[in-house]
């Protein structure tokens, strides 16, 4: 399962030893929705080498604004406190898997 990213959290999340994939999401969203349960089972099948974490913008607007979420269900890549890559909307798990492949 995904941790759950807060503002207070955000920072020291991002910046651990491994990469992080963050989902911005929101709870009236369907196609977040829609990515939830490929979410979940990515941190699970990857939870050694990735971190997964979900961040509901609705709760977290100036780290929303911060990276420049303009849409949702939005995937940050993070290596090292930087962000790597990114994919947006409701993309195929095949999609997601080859970024977390690349880190």
């Amino acid at each position: 399962m995904a941790k759950v990213a807060t503002v207070a959290t955000f920072k020291d999340i991002i910046s651990g030893p491994k990469p992080v994939m963050v989902d911005f999401w929101a709870v009236w969203c369907g196609p977040c929705r829609m990515l939830s349960p490929t979410v979940d089972e990515l941190a699970e099948t990857y939870a050694d080498k990735i971190d997964v974490v979900k961040c509901n913008v609705d709760d977290c607007q100036e780290i929303a604004m911060e990276y420049g979420i303009r849409s949702i269900p939005t995937l940050l890549f993070f290596k090292n406190g930087e962000v790597v890559d990114r994919s947006v909307g409701a993309v195929p798990r095949q999609e997601i898997v080859d970024i977390i492949e690349k880190l």
